[in-house]
């Protein structure tokens, strides 16, 4: 992802809600096209809880960074998924864990993952302490 000109502050950082902006959307990417090329689609999530840890500033410099997405846990109706955003150089700068639950729009509440759904998950689990 780009380094856009709005994401930084005036002191030239990029600001932490940019952040999970790019987990945001290296998770939904994850979420729409890699899942499908497994055969799974993810029906309607909510994120329950997020803790990020922010560990080397961006740039305005610092671009195209990239966001690598694994899956830590898949639960019955959760799953929690890693977020690495790293620079342009390699060099790790933030890291992110969602939880996420599978969610039933119409009667508004939680759902068990389908099989498909959790298939698709647990082909990119990496259990906890690795990636």
């Amino acid at each position: 992802m780009q380094v856009r000109w709005g994401d930084s502050d005036r002191l030239g950082h990029v600001n932490n809600t940019r952040f999970v902006e790019y987990m945001q959307e290296a998770r939904a990417h994850f979420l729409l096209t890699e899942l499908r090329t497994v055969g799974s689609r993810a029906g309607a999530m909510v994120v329950r809880r997020m803790e990020v840890d922010f560990l080397r500033p961006l740039t305005d410099d610092s671009g195209p960074v990239k966001v690598d997405v694994t899956v830590l846990a898949v639960g019955t109706s959760s799953y929690t998924i890693r977020h690495v955003v790293t620079d342009r150089h390699g060099v790790v700068c933030g890291m992110g864990d969602a939880v996420l639950v599978a969610f039933d729009v119409k009667k508004e509440r939680s759902r068990p993952l389908s099989n498909a759904e959790r298939a698709g998950l647990e082909r990119y689990l990496v259990p906890v302490g690795v990636g």
